[in-house]
């Protein structure tokens, strides 16, 4: 058994991107500090609570980085009804009651299981499969020789992204990460070749729907107000727009260098003055304290751990590992793009997270369960591995 364990770690020493894991565990690290400054000002205590959750998620994600770079993705996609009934099952029990959420804006996207000190967000794992999914059915379209500019193609894969998203979005209500499956589609769609006049079909008829359902009322008023603050900043400030206000006070306020670690005025005074600053405005506590090199130092992490990724999508030995790594790095580019949007007061505000920086034990777990199947496919590309065979092959 030690010897077996020590195979499986060699070779991962010797094959598996460590360049990937390091740059993750640097982001979280940092994260992990400023979730401390971002809850301390409730007590020392709950500030220390919240690093050791956190860091504890960091250790875990990093034996779940190892698993992932060890596992055949092509004998697990084999199995694709199991996977889809998996990802179908894993929503729907958001309906039973161990699924919970914001009341205030009717949200239930949160599992809570008893004797389990943390809440699982059931999209954070099914993005993964759904990735996975998604690019078995693009491979078997072109290994069937089906033309992926044919309508008939693009309607069989977008049957697939918004049968899924669409279940999520009624049973959890959930809006932002709905979204996220929707730009998994796209870009790896976008990869694949599927024909330009699609995407414009697509951006045509989703822009009018939505102009429809906003006309007639079909959006949670919640949900309008915070599209309708994006253009006027001084619309019901203290509801939909104080969030992102306060937000940016807090960015500008902290100038160049920032006020100092620990010694925000918004983040350290109650949670009324920044809220949800260490979940969704992490990067606000980032600009308050440490300013715009601290700012610049997350976005750069950021950057590089999707160069990174999309630098094994282009190195994959086959069109399959290609659309996995360019459907992960969708994930990290829409969260990062939102979140820091949202930040900033030019994307709407909805519940998205920023990658390895804001607190959540199971969304740490979860990228670095997506960054493992990264570093797997990293192993088996003949441009960058070192060594042949993996002990689980």
């Amino acid at each position: 058994m030690l010897n077996r364990l020590k195979a499986i770690l060699t070779d991962f020493i010797q094959q598996a991107d460590l360049v990937l894991l390091g740059l993750c565990c640097i982001a979280t690290l940092y994260g992990i500090v400023l979730v401390f400054s971002a809850t301390r000002y409730m007590d020392p205590a709950t500030g220390l609570r919240r690093m050791i959750i956190q860091t504890a998620a960091l250790g875990l994600g990093i034996v779940v980085y190892i698993f992932f770079s060890m596992l055949d993705l092509e004998s697990i996609t084999r199995k694709w009804k199991w996977l889809l009934a998996f990802n179908v099952g894993f929503i729907l029990l958001l309906v039973t009651p161990f699924g919970h959420g914001a009341e205030q804006t009717g949200n239930n996207a949160w599992l809570k299981f008893p004797g389990i000190p943390f809440n699982i967000g059931p999209a954070e794992v099914v993005k993964i499969s759904f990735v996975l999914l998604l690019a078995k059915q693009i491979e078997w379209l072109w290994e069937e020789k089906e033309d992926l500019k044919s309508f008939r193609s693009a309607v069989f894969v977008a049957l697939h992204t918004f049968g899924l998203c669409g279940l999520y979005f009624l049973v959890s209500g959930d809006m932002g990460n709905a979204l996220v499956f929707v730009f998994i589609f796209l870009c790896m769609a976008f990869v694949a070749g599927f024909a330009l006049r699609w995407f414009l079909l697509f951006f045509a008829v989703g822009g009018g729907a939505f102009a429809l359902a906003w006309k007639f009322d079909l959006i949670y008023g919640y949900m309008k107000k915070r599209f309708i603050v994006l253009f006027d900043h001084s619309f019901d400030v203290q509801g939909a727009a104080w969030q992102q206000n306060r937000s940016l006070l807090a960015i500008g306020s902290g100038g160049f260098y920032g006020q100092g670690y620990l010694n925000g005025n918004l983040t350290q005074s109650g949670s009324w003055s920044l809220p949800a600053k260490q979940t969704d405005l992490i990067f606000a506590v980032t600009g308050e304290e440490l300013g715009l090199i601290g700012c610049v130092a997350v976005m750069v992490l950021l950057t590089a751990i999707i160069f990174r990724v999309l630098l094994v999508a282009r190195r994959a030995k086959t069109p399959f590992y290609r659309y996995v790594c360019v459907g992960m790095a969708s994930i990290l580019i829409f969260q990062t793009v939102i979140n820091i949007g949202m930040c900033l007061f030019v994307m709407p505000t909805i519940g998205i997270t920023l990658p390895f920086f804001s607190y959540g034990g199971s969304s740490v777990v979860t990228l670095y369960m997506a960054m493992g199947v990264v570093s797997g496919i990293k192993k088996r590309s003949p441009e960058m591995r070192r060594v042949a065979r993996s002990p689980l092959r």
